[in-house]
């Protein structure tokens, strides 16, 4: 645990959010870097520049279908006096042994040909007759279905400059150039120029691998049948797809009963593929409060000051929360309220900051904006606490979404931002400006 988590707070400290943040980002630390596949990098942070080994394209090539052509073969070209020009064979993408064209000749080529030499620009097949000897065609037949196949002559009815529709060799980068910077995020297009210059593998921080579970006697799995006081473990599946939606590899695990052995067991054994855990549910002051009883006196025992220490944050929903390491590689284990908003909102302010910061980004924190609230009477807000209220964002405007009840997910889901309503404010009239955490 960091030295912030080791002050003298006192049972009663009621922790700010700012401060339980700044708690757990100075505890974790990003992943060590590892050397993965391509596809298995993906959305991984790059750890090193890369430099590219070799120019792309890496020939000069056609960016048609057409015929590579000398520029004084077709000057003055046009339908009415076309150049007519010998057709001395095909070079298709991958040739590597090449046409030579000479004076008075033209190479049938296919796009992302290496352009052949003596040839300095390729005119479009549909600027020819494609030697067919008649009018202009809209494509080139292939081979096999050509009579001519690839000899015969050629009538080029438009002229074309030097270079034209010519790839030159390192047009999009050159050997030595930087392709992609230490911190980058690999996504699909990083992943294709790393292939396109012929990386096969790359040094990633890997995705943190996140381990979410609900507590409670009271859940039931989706698909299962309700009886008499149980409901569906929503928290669970919300928070995993949170999870995922951050960047990280998540793993659900089924609701645990409350019972205090049976959770420290089941934690004790997701460890082995854990780099972060996080529980929801169970950590209040109730007499059923079961993560709290479980982890309450858990520790690292060569590391003083660890186990998980159990707060009150001055926030609403959110106010129960829980944070600190467990196991042989002290993992970091947030411990989060159950009710379905405040957990997800606890989710949003602290572990997914702490999932971007495992995985090395330097951007770890929602987008925020100002936005003006639309609403019919004013907001209130509890004294001393920082509240977050789900609402509607779009055009630089806010509307509150269902009531601040911790419990309404339905809300929740129609909601792409939470309303920051400051420490300071009991009430927010309409109109005004206010601060909001885009989810989106």
């Amino acid at each position: 645990m960091s030295s912030a988590a080791t002050r003298v707070t006192g049972q009663d400290h009621l922790w700010s959010v700012s401060e339980h943040l700044e708690d757990i980002l100075a505890t974790v630390r990003p992943l060590e870097a590892i050397e993965l596949q391509l596809l298995d990098a993906q959305g991984c942070v790059l750890v090193e520049d890369v430099t590219v080994p070799v120019s792309l394209p890496p020939f000069d090539n056609s960016s048609m279908d057409g015929y590579a052509v000398r520029v004084a073969d077709v000057a003055g070209a046009s339908e009415e006096y076309p150049a007519v020009l010998t057709v001395v064979g095909d070079v298709a993408a991958g040739e590597s042994e090449l046409l030579q064209v000479g004076p008075g000749q033209a190479a049938r080529i296919m796009t992302g040909a290496p352009l052949p030499p003596g040839a300095e620009a390729v005119v479009p097949v549909e600027w020819t007759d494609g030697g067919l000897g008649e009018g202009p065609v809209s494509g080139m037949r292939a081979r096999s279905a050509s009579p001519e196949g690839a000899s015969g002559e050629v009538h080029v009815h438009r002229s074309a400059p030097a270079r034209a529709h010519v790839r030159a060799k390192g047009s999009d980068v050159k050997a030595g150039d930087r392709a992609l910077s230490a911190g980058t995020v690999l996504g699909p297009p990083q992943i294709g120029l790393l292939a396109a210059i012929g990386r096969g593998t790359v040094r990633v921080r890997p995705r943190p691998r996140v381990v979410v579970m609900s507590t409670g006697s009271e859940l039931v799995q989706p698909d299962e049948q309700l009886g008499t006081g149980q409901i569906y473990d929503s928290n669970s599946f919300a928070l995993c797809a949170a999870a995922r939606d951050a960047g990280a590899i998540a793993y659900r695990v089924g609701a645990v009963a409350d019972d205090a052995e049976t959770l420290r067991a089941t934690i004790e054994d997701q460890l082995i593929r854990a780099d972060l855990v996080v529980t929801t549910g169970g950590v209040s002051v109730g007499a059923y409060d079961v993560v709290k009883e479980a982890l309450s006196s858990v520790g690292d025992e060569d590391e003083a000051g660890s186990g998980i220490e159990f707060r009150k944050l001055a926030m609403q929903p959110g106010k129960p929360q829980g944070f600190g390491s467990i196991g042989p590689d002290h993992t970091p284990l947030l411990a989060l309220p159950g009710n379905p908003v405040s957990s997800y909102v606890s989710f949003e302010l602290f572990v997914r900051p702490a999932i971007r910061t495992l995985m090395g980004v330097d951007d770890i924190h929602r987008s925020t904006t100002r936005a003006t609230l639309r609403t019919d009477k004013a907001l209130t807000s509890p004294a001393g606490r920082r509240q977050f209220l789900r609402g509607r964002y779009a055009d630089g405007e806010v509307t509150p979404v269902g009531g601040a009840g911790s419990h309404l997910i339905a809300a929740l889901a129609h909601a792409n931002a939470l309303i920051v309503v400051p420490e300071s404010d009991e009430s927010v009239e309409p109109g005004t400006e206010v601060d909001v955490v885009l989810l989106g």
